[in-house]
């Protein structure tokens, strides 16, 4: 590759580094981990590999920082302003943001710049409801007065994923933080660039020193200890549901609050009677989208049995047109996955799914991209609910379409599966639409739509797609201890033991 097509950014740091106690600083024992280039494999920078040391390190200043700093003391008005700020400086850094992370991660260019906008959305919405929150109160009049007040647990430890990183470390940063806390973030050891700039920013805002640390590193080693550590009380996890069972085994004996979105699986069900282009457009978009490296991707799609035919050749035909290319161009619309393990997982698959289905649309390297992570949208039909590219999670740009007969068999085949995050349904009959959804397992519903959240909504999943929610108030039961207060009014109204005659 020349570097016209692989544009490195101007001023990348030497290396990235932790950033503990308000410093940028190495790892104790000096070790580091490459990062790589998912347009060329190439190793681009070295990053400070975290240890059970450097996770010492951070969480002592978090605590620190929580129990002698302003903080968690400050009126919520005060936190307010600074996660507003935070909100600025986001905005403000967005295009930098999006090149970093389109170079870091292979996402499209122009998806780039929209998770850092929802980044900064983030932290305005936490910064607005922190204000606006209220707790609940009983009364009983002339007798008792019960009411509920909010504490900040202390310091959260938060891991993230390396699909749209930056925009969903916010998802957990914003909260954490809006509620009072301190936090030792880890992200993860395929994209930790677009973390590096979070030190500059809340510094300018002025968060104080040592409410935010950050400790880079492999998950069996920094994530492991984050998890282990006895001083962290919640953890806050996004990522693979294997990985998830480890840390709920490893958190399980200091009974630490735990909030996980795992894996998916999801399916979208389109019925005979849907828009039909509406739908093809809408799933098309639901599972290449971010390089099909989504948890929420409609990664399974139920058609009924008479449009069947029309729907695959459709859909098919609209796959091969999808824009493959290299992530800082304009036009691309699938970049290049994030890393050539996580590649060769998806080819793996792929080659798995010529045996299982019947292939109409990609199947292996897009034509011009011999090297690189770079895989054509892929589209198998006629799939079984036995076969593997049904079951499991694939994480990246391939698809598996299955007919049905009845509504019945639609909602069979929906919950077919271990995992339960998202669900898409496709259909006119209003009915049916909220039936269907009462009926599916999953922890998300879009009827008619694609994914499109309100921040005001629980995120989350069932079966082995997550543990909790977190959004909106949801958030904020996690991040917070939530204490019932209650206070007598009138005569105390006591069994009384042991009375004198």
């Amino acid at each position: 590759m020349n570097d016209y097509q692989t544009p490195v950014p101007a001023d990348l740091p030497e290396r990235i580094q932790h950033y503990i106690d308000g410093e940028s600083v190495d790892s104790a024992e000096g070790g580091t981990f490459e990062v790589l280039n998912p347009v060329t494999n190439e190793t681009y920078i070295h990053a400070a590999a975290g240890t059970k040391a450097d996770v010492d390190r951070a969480v002592a200043a978090a605590r620190r920082a929580f129990e002698t700093g302003p903080w968690r003391e400050m009126l919520p008005r005060e936190r307010s302003r600074v996660l507003h700020r935070i909100a600025d400086l986001v905005e403000d850094r967005g295009d930098r943001l999006a090149e970093l992370e389109s170079f870091d991660s292979g996402l499209p260019i122009t998806q780039a710049l929209g998770q850092a906008r929802r980044a900064a959305e983030n932290f305005r919405f936490f910064a607005d409801l922190i204000v606006a929150q209220a707790d609940d109160v009983y009364k009983v009049p002339g007798r008792q007065v019960n009411y509920v007040s909010r504490k900040p647990i202390g310091v959260a430890g938060l891991i993230t994923p390396w699909n749209t990183p930056f925009m969903l470390e916010s998802w957990k940063l914003a909260p954490a933080l809006a509620a009072g806390n301190s936090v030792v973030l880890k992200p993860a050891e395929f994209t930790p660039l677009s973390a590096s700039l979070w030190a500059g920013i809340f510094a300018e805002a002025g968060l104080p020193t040592g409410v935010f640390n950050l400790v880079n590193g492999l998950g069996e080693q920094a994530g492991d200890a984050l998890v282990k550590h006895p001083e962290v009380p919640l953890i806050s996890f996004t990522g693979e549901s294997s990985t998830g069972q480890t840390i709920f085994a490893n958190a399980a004996p200091a009974l630490k609050g735990l909030s996980m979105e795992l894996g998916g699986k999801s399916p979208a069900v389109v019925f005979a009677d849907a828009d039909l282009e509406a739908a093809i457009n809408a799933t098309v978009f639901g599972v290449f989208s971010l390089n099909g490296e989504r948890c929420t991707a409609g990664s399974r799609i139920l058609v009924e049995r008479s449009i069947y035919d029309e729907f695959v050749e459709r859909y098919a035909a609209q796959a091969k047109r999808v824009k493959v290319g290299f992530p800082h161009e304009r036009e691309t619309e699938v970049g290049a996955l994030v890393h050539p393990e996580h590649f060769e997982k998806v080819m793996s698959y792929i080659e798995i799914g010529k045996g299982e289905g019947r292939l109409v649309a990609g199947g292996g390297r897009p034509e011009g991209f011999p090297t690189g992570n770079f895989v054509a949208p892929t589209v198998f039909a006629d799939v079984p609910s036995e076969a593997r590219i049904f079951q499991e999670e694939i994480f990246g740009p391939v698809v598996a379409i299955t007919p049905f007969d009845s509504e019945e068999e639609a909602l069979e085949l929906a919950n077919d599966t271990k995992y339960g995050l998202a669900a898409y349904i496709w259909t006119n009959d209003l009915k049916r639409s909220h039936n269907f959804a009462q009926s599916v397992q999953a922890g998300m519903v879009w009827l008619n739509s694609n994914n499109v959240r309100d921040l005001r909504t629980p995120f989350g999943g069932v079966k082995a797609s997550g543990l909790g929610h977190e959004g909106g108030y949801r958030s904020l039961d996690f991040y917070t201890d939530q204490q019932a207060v209650h206070i007598n009014l009138g005569e105390v109204h006591n069994p009384v033991f042991g009375k004198a005659d």
